[in-house]
């Protein structure tokens, strides 16, 4: 019976490493400001809707200033999830 032929494997070599470049300015420059002027408008409204006791930024509205101030913070989040 004849024998077979045993191959000869290569040596490992592992791949190249990733080279990973964190690059800011992707085209998506504006998401970082943008992000953080929500987060501090809604901040400052909720702020000033406290200090002035209800009468800023928007009397008429009452307590709903909180709800306008935290829907600038959810804005920002929002606006986060395009941040790369």
């Amino acid at each position: 019976m004849p024998k077979s032929r045993i191959r000869k494997k290569d040596d490992f070599t592992p791949p190249p490493a990733k080279t990973t470049s964190l690059k800011m300015n992707s085209g998506r420059g504006w998401v970082a400001p943008l992000m953080l002027a929500m987060f501090l408008i809604g901040l400052a409204w909720i702020v000033l809707f406290y200090v002035s006791e209800g009468d800023l930024p928007i009397k008429a509205l009452g307590n709903w200033n909180i709800v306008c101030g935290f829907g600038f913070i959810a804005v920002g989040f929002g606006v986060s999830t395009q941040w790369k």
